[in-house]
């Protein structure tokens, strides 16, 4: 089975900064903000087929951010490559840059962390070519 969706809980002072980072980080995926829930916007929820949300920000004060690994499919080096320019350009650090990796021959892949300190990974498992 597949996991419908995940997220991470936001500290309230900096989730409009990572909604914003992750609209710009997730963009080369094909994602956009769907949905927003609350008064203030605790809930943002994104979604790369424009009809259900897979990933969700949320904001709870009580119990903030605990940092943790999220890792998105590519369909291409390309993709992977452009999530690692666009994540980094909107202020996130980077944390491995686009390339091969060692859990086999095919995993394509790039982290940078998010302003939150979250480990993004955006991951491809297509064979690998020269011309991407």
């Amino acid at each position: 089975m597949a996991i419908d969706h995940s997220g991470i809980r936001t500290d309230p002072a900096q989730h409009a900064s990572l909604v914003a980072w992750y609209e710009a980080a997730l963009r080369p995926l094909g994602y956009v903000k769907l949905l927003t829930y609350g008064p203030n916007g605790e809930a943002v929820g994104f979604s790369d087929t424009g009809s259900s949300t897979d990933w969700w920000l949320t904001c709870n004060p009580e119990k903030p951010n605990v940092i943790t690994h999220h890792a998105f499919t590519a369909r291409g080096m390309t993709t992977v490559d452009a999530f690692h320019v666009a994540a980094v350009a909107a202020g996130g650090k980077d944390n491995g840059p686009p390339g091969i990796r060692m859990y086999h021959p095919s995993y394509y892949a790039a982290f940078v962390l998010d302003p939150a300190g979250n480990n993004i990974e955006v991951v491809c498992h297509a064979p690998v070519t020269d011309s991407r």
